[in-house]
């Protein structure tokens, strides 16, 4: 199932419309503040609000002579402004207006995508109790190991991306500041009180120290957040997809009706969804290095960071705004199949109760290398004469000389393994876990 997520939302914050808005917001907040203390007249910034116009094909037009993209916005914004526009940009530098701008788009993108880790993690809550006592056969190495449910599934992702909330939360913290200390941070021709009061009307905090710029480690800091989001989003894709794969088929994405999966073959349904996330987690992780890589500039600035943050910052914002909201479509509509899920956990005839077997006979004395012996060659057995493990077992005379019967049927009770289920729950999802969902069945 496609989610019905518009990008729009996400894609406005970095059209070209909404960074020269930005730049005027932010100028305007420098003029409040200026005229606060006395240092332009009180009046300009009433009238600059009143006259100021930006004009894209205009600064187009400018920028082509001066080469300066900041400098062609002052110049056309200003000529709007008639005498007031002496005072327009007064005491800045390009960074102040960019940098400061930035942590604003930042800020509002980063909110966005708080909105859509909280629809997420909606989501998982959900799927997590509705198949929490779902059983299937949990896989290392790609190998069937023991018994999980599929809800333990969905609880270890929601606990991943409640991690990645709290890392955007401080992610957005660094980014959300600003600065107006001038040319190389000194505050020579504005005071420090100036850029307080302005970061302030915009909602940012002040930079403690800058030099024409805001250090991009904190820039640094919020693409790799959104990176490392991204990996987790890949990780459930992957999932997916392997659960997807024909010998498994145990979940699988929603296929419409009239859906194709491939041009050749008319019975194909691939995980297309997933795959794709899986590539575009790729992208987030080659932007966040371009964003490591700008960390480190000439003396108190130069511009080999803005080029690239021209790409990075849309890009990697939209890019995983789509990439959740395309993983929430996922989940819901993904279908399940318990049927198939208790017949793979069957598949190797009782295997996965092994380490079961092996400890209760470490516990009746046996030496941890002479138990895993005994159960191994009857595991051996499974695996290469096709019998079943727990009949082995039973009639095994040196395994029956430790363990009865009784004690034997114990060992291979799926409820056994997933006793803890509730307990993993509550430390996941809290005080809310408990008693929230009559528990049905094991399946």
């Amino acid at each position: 199932m496609i989610s019905r997520y518009s990008r729009e939302p996400m894609a406005r914050i970095w059209t070209e419309e909404r960074k020269f808005a930005t730049w005027l917001k932010v100028e305007l907040a420098a003029l409040e503040a200026l005229a606060e203390q006395g240092l332009i007249p009180g009046e300009v910034p009433a009238k600059v609000r009143t006259l100021a116009r930006c004009d894209q094909e205009c600064i187009a037009a400018i920028e082509k002579e001066t080469h300066h993209d900041v400098a062609a916005f002052v110049d056309q914004v200003a000529a709007t402004m008639g005498e007031y526009g002496r005072y327009f940009h007064f005491g800045l530098t390009s960074s102040d207006v960019l940098d400061t701008a930035l942590g604003l788009r930042l800020k509002e993108s980063a909110t966005l995508l708080l909105a859509g880790l909280d629809e997420l993690l909606q989501v998982l809550r959900a799927r997590a109790y509705e198949f929490k006592d779902t059983a299937m056969v949990g896989r290392t190495h790609g190998v069937h190991a023991e018994p999980i449910t599929l809800g333990l599934k969905f609880a270890l992702w929601h606990a991943e991306f409640q991690r990645h909330r709290h890392r955007l939360c401080q992610a957005r913290d660094a980014v959300s500041v600003g600065k107006f200390s001038g040319a190389v941070g000194t505050f020579a021709h504005v005071p420090p009180a100036v850029e307080g009061r302005a970061c302030a009307l915009l909602g940012l905090a002040p930079a403690p120290v800058s030099s024409q710029i805001i250090q991009r480690d904190r820039h640094a800091q919020y693409f790799t957040t959104l990176a490392v989001i991204g990996g987790s989003v890949e990780k459930v894709a992957m999932e997916v997809r392997h659960l997807q794969r024909t010998e498994v088929r145990e979940a699988e994405e929603f296929f419409g009706a009239a859906q194709k999966g491939s041009s050749a073959m008319p019975h194909k349904r691939n995980p297309v969804l997933s795959e794709n996330l899986s590539g575009l987690a790729r992208v987030l992780r080659g932007n966040a290095l371009a964003a490591m890589e700008n960390q480190a500039l000439w003396h108190e600035r130069d511009i080999s960071h803005s080029s690239v943050e021209r790409i990075i910052a849309p890009d990697s914002n939209i890019l995983l705004d789509f990439m959740l909201h395309r993983l929430i479509g996922i989940l819901k509509g993904l279908r399940v199949y318990p049927e198939a899920m208790a017949a793979n956990l069957a598949l190797t005839r009782g295997l996965v109760f092994s380490q079961g077997l092996l400890l209760a006979l470490i516990r009746r004395g046996l030496s941890r290398d002479a138990a895993y012996r005994l159960v191994q060659r009857q595991a051996r057995r499974v695996w290469e004469e096709g019998l079943d493990f727990a009949s082995l077992v039973a009639s095994d005379p040196e395994i029956g000389a430790y363990l009865s019967a009784a004690e034997l049927s114990e060992l291979f009770d799926l409820r056994r393994h997933l006793r803890h289920v509730d307990e993993i729950y509550n430390r996941v999802f809290g005080e809310q876990a408990r008693g929230e969902e009559a528990r049905p069945e094991i399946v």
